[in-house]
């Protein structure tokens, strides 16, 4: 078995930290609910699951200067993001 690499951020703490940087903006919480369909209570009852997880990325996605800005807050490149998304679907 191959040692995970400590150099790609685990998919779903990449993908909580991604959830709360697009919710620290008023009007980018605002079009994540009216994106996803995920009211404010989905979020918090089931921000731990794959599926709303992997659905918040792909909100980033979405648009990508909303992808590029949550990278860079992050410290990660836009991959990273797609890349965590991806894995979030195989769970």
């Amino acid at each position: 078995m191959r040692a995970r690499d400590t150099n790609i951020p685990d998919p779903e703490v990449l993908a909580l930290q991604a959830l709360v940087w697009a919710i620290g903006e008023p009007d980018r919480a605002d079009r994540l609910i009216a994106v996803t369909g995920l009211f404010p209570d989905d979020l918090r009852a089931r921000a731990g699951e794959p599926a709303v997880l992997g659905a918040v990325i792909e909100y980033l996605e979405s648009y990508e200067p909303d992808l590029i800005a949550c990278a860079r807050a992050l410290g990660v490149p836009p991959e990273a993001l797609i890349g965590a998304r991806q894995a979030l679907e195989l769970r």
